[in-house]
């Protein structure tokens, strides 16, 4: 291997990108001469190929809009150059973008549209006019066949009637047309004035004319005299009033309808339950629950006129949440029960359903009935649903007990909630206090917290939490929090939480009073939150840095230290005054400076931490991955290979002093290394070149490249290098050669032009569709190989005779050989060709001049069929300055007319008589 210097300065360059497809699309079509439209049909895959160049290697991005919301795939795809997407789903087509960049100038963006063709199974459904209906379905006269299919193209509909096809104008009888307000995407069959003959068979076909292979649907139609739209009934009652537990069974039967209809269940409320058990048109719920209940319809449809729907009302009886209340005398404003007042009980619980809620009273475990002192009234639903109240009148003390109101519904089945109240004279209103010790309450981020109100009276009512401070949600999620105890435990507690909290009694199991209210002050402290968290600092030994660590935030923010480390040893300790950020300063630095520096700085909370990585390490390389025509020396079993890069920031470590460079074959395990010694100072930009030689043919391999300093090892870089090429070609010389086998996936940087009808496609026999069409184009490549690759046009449906496929080369620099350029170099350019089909066209191919673009000059052209094998055109060549070479393949009269090519190259000095093959070394070394 050798290693060769060339000094570019500040080699950089901006990224270009444009996308290439598998040739997996069933068509490639240009429109307005500025988007690509790849069509694919559903179900196939879609691989979309992103080709890049700019130096350092930009980053690759695909993104997607239209067709569905901005997709970005899955996180794995997203930065890969190949964007692959196996069984395509229609909503998935759309415009995809390939986004490259690496920080010099703009990002650079292609696009193409992929277009997503489908054929869905057509649906036939009938009709007859509007307002002239009568009890029977076809007794009327005029009777509509309407026909739908999704599709993408746009569906084209045929009618038949039996095996007779049926046009606009062919029958006085009938009628074709589509609806104004659904153009393309239905047609309708009109049966004007019904004749004995129209009751027959009708179908309808449905087709995309057979783009992407996609074969027409039909689905067929019986119209009788007997036909007539569904009907149905429901075998059960409306509601359908059960107790959880119980096992449910819908029935629905159909009446009519002719063809017989599809009966299916629906629920209002979203999907049936899962463990619901279907059985044509009966439906069983076991064991129901609360969450079962619900509107569920039965629906039945044969595609004549509407369907039919019945549906019944499932309720499932529950009794819940028992609470009470006590209401002192409402006509003297005293919160307190008093003897000869007034004194009511309110219970109240949920009941489903409603109307079969009872309540009985209780006092001492004996039943009560109204009277003119103890009046027991039912508060109106729309007030206060599912509430009963025992107004006691001027109270006694024989009055004093306990008083129980038990809830139940008719029929029983569901346990009855019972609720007991003591009137006494320890009966009191509540009062809420806080504990001196419990406002204000510090904690700690992270900590669990109870806040406490001090609840007294008899009953112990409910306790409501609420933020007194601002309208914001409580830690969980609610804008109150309920407690039976007086006590809020938050769990986690975080800095958002610190401010002012609300504790109030409500009138639940309690007295129905003016609420009391306390309030509690929660502070959480946390520790200072810093920046940089984390930062890496290389520099060379001798230099000098300076390391600055600051609070963002902190609480208390006062008392606030700081402590600079190096390992476990301590460098400086300090405390904050006004300032928010502390420094650190290392005037020169030796090996032992080198390390982790970190930074703490505290207070009552905790610590945050700035932590500095202080390096010698030397940047990565960047590979130069825009090498022209990197394969330098092309022998019969091994190849060179032109291994190109730049150095990240060389300044700024010491000096770099060598490379150690590793090689290995793709899928081996084991590294060959080997040092590359480095004169002199590496600057920013220069371009390094090391040839790589010997490597076997056609073998992949890892390259591994790290720079090392006196600091040691830096950071390493692998690519991985490819052979492109497929065998000795005409011509000898090391240099000034091209040589393409379209092995590569980026076709040897060919592109498909953008002015012609459609586009070459690379193929391999292996990877071929089955679905090829014979007698026409290559049954493996030049050198025989049914796995290597070729470039083709395909000429079936929907090409065009005429039609043209142009792929243009990259552009080809030219030196002149002398100073004064008064002599023009020459080179050999020869390719392979096929074409064999009784319809093949015609293959040119055309010379472009830098500066001229629009001028071709005819190079080489041939015609028709030329038999089942490959054959050779060499043409010398004398471009005066830089060139591209256009391949221009134009479709014949008919399918048979595949014209294919491959193994194209150029090779400085004229075109040899006869091909002589390099002598050869058949070793490997690193």
């Amino acid at each position: 291997m050798g290693l060769t210097w060339l000094l570019s300065l500040a080699l950089t360059a901006p990224p270009t990108v444009r996308i290439v497809h598998s040739g997996l699309a069933c068509n490639i079509e240009e429109e307005r001469y500025s988007e690509r439209v790849y069509t694919i049909r559903e179900g196939e895959t879609l691989e979309l190929t992103c080709l890049v160049t700019g130096h350092p290697r930009p980053q690759i991005r695909w993104t997607k809009t239209a067709g569905s919301a901005s997709d970005r795939f899955q996180d794995s795809s997203v930065f890969n150059e190949t964007l692959r997407i196996s069984n395509i789903q229609r909503h998935q087509g759309g415009r995809y973008y390939c986004k490259a960049e690496n920080g010099l100038g703009s990002p650079a963006i292609k696009s193409i549209r992929v277009d997503v063709y489908y054929l869905d199974d057509p649906i036939v459904t009938v009709h007859q006019s509007i307002g002239e209906a009568k009890e029977q379905f076809y007794y009327e006269r005029t009777v509509f066949l309407r026909c739908v299919a999704n599709s993408n193209p746009p569906v084209r509909y045929s009618w038949r009637r039996g095996q007779e096809v049926l046009l606009q104008g062919s029958d006085k009888g009938v009628e074709i047309y589509e609806p104004f307000f659904t153009q393309g995407e239905t047609k309708i069959l009109k049966l004007k004035n019904l004749r004995p003959q129209d009751y027959a068979n009708y179908s309808c076909i449905a087709s995309v004319r057979n783009v992407c292979s996609i074969p027409d649907k039909m689905v067929s139609f019986r119209l009788s005299n007997k036909t007539a739209s569904p009907s149905i009934k429901l075998l059960v009652d409306d509601p359908i009033v059960v107790n959880p537990g119980e096992a449910i069974t819908l029935v629905c039967v159909t009446t009519g309808g002719e063809p017989a209809p599809s009966l299916t269940w629906v629920r209002s409320a979203g999907i049936l339950p899962e463990k619901t058990v279907l059985n044509g048109g009966t439906l069983t719920i076991p064991a129901i629950t609360s969450e079962d209940a619900g509107t569920y319809s039965c629906i039945a449809n044969n595609n004549v006129g509407n369907p039919a729907k019945k549906s019944t009302n499932i309720i499932v009886r529950a009794l819940k949440k028992g609470r009470f209340w006590i209401t002192p005398d409402p006509y003297h404003k005293d919160d307190n029960i008093q003897i000869g007042r007034e004194v009511k009980i309110s219970c109240q619980v949920e009941a489903i359903p409603s109307e079969e809620l009872m309540f009985s009273w209780f006092k001492n475990g004996r039943p009560l009935r109204s009277s003119e002192r103890m009046v027991i009234t039912q508060t109106d639903p729309d007030v206060s649903p599912g509430t009963t109240n025992l107004d006691i009148i001027d109270l006694k003390f024989t009055d004093f007990g306990t008083y129980t109101c038990v809830a139940s519904l008719k029929g029983g089945g569901i346990s009855d909630i019972s609720i007991d109240v003591n009137i006494s004279s320890s009966t009191v209103p509540p009062n809420l206090t806080v504990p001196q010790e419990k406002s204000p309450l510090v904690t700690r981020e992270g900590d669990t917290i109870e806040l406490q109100c001090q609840v007294t009276g008899k009953p112990k009512p409910i306790i409501l939490w609420s933020r007194a401070d601002k309208e914001v949600a409580m830690p969980d999620g609610a804008m109150q929090t309920e407690s039976y105890d007086g006590i809020l435990r938050i769990v986690n507690v975080s800095r958002e939480m610190t401010g002012t909290y609300r504790c109030q009694t409500s009138q639940y199991n309690g007295f129905n009073v003016k609420p009391r209210e306390a309030l509690v002050q929660l502070i959480v402290q946390y520790p200072p939150a810093v920046e940089p968290t984390f930062l890496e600092i290389r520099q060379g030994q001798g230099r000098s840095i300076t390391m600055s660590c600051r609070v963002l935030r902190a609480y208390p923010t006062r008392v606030l230290t700081y402590e600079w480390r190096l390992g476990s040893k301590l460098l400086r300790t300090g405390q904050f005054d006004v300032q928010d950020s502390t420094e650190y300063t290392v005037s020169s630095l030796s090996r032992d400076s080198y390390g982790i520096y970190n930074c703490n700085i505290i207070n009552e909370a905790g610590a945050g931490r700035c932590s500095f990585l202080v390096t010698g390490k030397a940047y990565a390389p960047e590979f130069y991955y825009d090498t022209y025509n990197p394969l330098w020396q092309n022998r019969p079993r091994v190849y060179s290979y032109s291994l190109q890069w730049t150095q990240m920031n060389p300044d700024a470590v010491d000096r770099i002093l060598a490379y150690r460079l590793g090689i290995r074959q793709a899928g081996q395990q084991r590294w060959w290394e080997q040092e590359i010694t480095v004169n002199g100072n590496i600057q920013k930009g220069e371009l390094i070149t090391y040839n790589l030689t010997e490597l076997i043919k056609p073998e992949a391999y890892e390259v591994r490249l790290t720079p090392i300093t006196r600091f040691g090892e830096g950071d390493s870089t692998i690519r991985v290098i490819k052979y492109s090429g497929k065998k000795t070609f005409p011509g000898s010389a090391a240099q000034g050669e091209f040589h393409c086998g379209f092995e590569d996936g980026n076709i040897c940087l060919f592109t498909q032009d953008d002015t012609d009808n459609f586009d070459w496609t690379k193929q391999s026999t292996a990877t071929r569709d089955t679905k090829y069409t014979p007698n026409t184009g290559p049954n493996a490549d030049r050198t025989g190989s049914k796995e290597g690759f070729y470039m083709y046009i395909e000429t079936s449906r929907p090409r065009l005779e005429g039609e043209k496929a142009r792929l243009v080369s990259p552009v080809f620099s030219v030196a002149p050989k002398n100073p004064y350029g008064a002599t023009n170099t020459a080179y050999c350019f020869s390719f392979y060709y096929h074409m064999y089909g009784q319809h093949i066209g015609s293959l040119n191919v055309y010379l472009r001049l830098k500066g001229q673009t629009a001028i071709e000059n005819p190079l080489w052209s041939s015609s028709g069929n030329k038999g089942q094998h490959w054959n050779q055109a060499r043409v010398n060549i004398n471009p005066p300055t830089s060139f591209q070479l256009i391949f221009e393949g134009i479709r014949g009269p008919g399918i048979e007319g595949d014209i294919a090519i491959d193994d194209v190259s150029i090779v400085e000095g004229e075109c040899m008589k006869s091909d002589q093959p390099a002598n050869s070394k058949w070793l490997f070394h690193t």
